[in-house]
């Protein structure tokens, strides 16, 4: 397929894994204070495919879309680097439910002249909902196909390779315009280089709001309180002696101590 085509990547600005997570004041969330921020893993295989699909397809462009705070530009930026044409920002508050914010995403690429494809991650890695990319299709009124590991790319259509429960997979083939949610495995993204870091710090990102967007506080569906963190982790028990004694020194503690038998 050789044509020109208007992509677009939503793309989720999440805590590192490697952070460690504190609740704020009254814990109705995380505390925000030394979190380092990065692009959420499965948002960077849909980049990684959209900037391969614009290879095969020269004069098309890739643009990224976020939304949440100032802070999300600095992962735009992120994708610009990897190699995005352009970057829209969509100003939206911290607690920005995945309703407001599909609506509010839904309602920026509808402002573009000509969405072809878009493509998401299948999920966050922070609250691991899954629900923006579909969502998003359904604000917009076009079809979607999630958990994609491959997708084969034809003139008005798109065939893909999906992940089901229980190890099987489904091909499902679907016009165009349509949005993609990606798998991990669909492609290895690729690293940004060092003169495309300095290029994409000098890239224009475009900024709306949500009121030029027709998306407020009444679109807010969820608000949370009382989050708490996982308990922690008892230390381990060594058992020593004779294996004949360990076997049923480890049979009473798992009846009676962790209640497992």
């Amino acid at each position: 397929m050789v044509t020109t085509m208007n992509i677009f990547v939503c793309i989720k600005q999440v805590p590192d894994t490697e952070t460690k997570i504190k609740l704020n004041a009254d814990s109705s969330g995380i505390d925000m204070a030394g979190i380092k921020w990065i692009m959420s893993p499965y948002d960077e295989f849909a980049v990684e495919e959209a900037l391969r699909l614009r290879e095969k397809n020269p004069g098309s462009t890739v643009t990224v879309v976020s939304a949440g705070p100032v802070r999300v530009v600095d992962t735009l930026r992120t994708a610009l680097a990897m190699g995005a044409d352009n970057a829209i920002h969509v100003d939206s508050p911290e607690g920005a439910d995945n309703f407001r914010s599909a609506r509010a995403l839904a309602a920026a690429l509808k402002k573009e002249p000509k969405v072809d494809l878009v493509f998401t991650g299948k999920e966050a890695i922070d609250d691991g909902a899954a629900q923006v990319s579909q969502l998003v299709a359904e604000f917009m009124g076009i079809p979607y196909v999630t958990v994609v590991l491959n997708a084969e790319y034809a003139a008005g259509s798109v065939k893909c390779k999906r992940e089901v429960e229980g190890g099987a997979f489904e091909i499902v083939t679907t016009t165009l315009p349509a949005l993609i949610a990606a798998q991990k495995g669909m492609n290895e993204p690729r690293y940004a280089s060092l003169p495309n870091i300095m290029k994409a710090k000098k890239k224009e990102v475009k900024v709306l709001k949500e009121s030029d967007l027709g998306v407020g506080d009444g679109d807010q569906k969820i608000r949370y309180k009382n989050y708490q963190l996982p308990p922690p982790k008892q230390a381990g028990k060594k058992i020593s002696g004779e294996p004949a004694a360990q076997a049923r020194e480890l049979a009473r503690l798992l009846h009676e101590e962790a209640k497992v038998i």
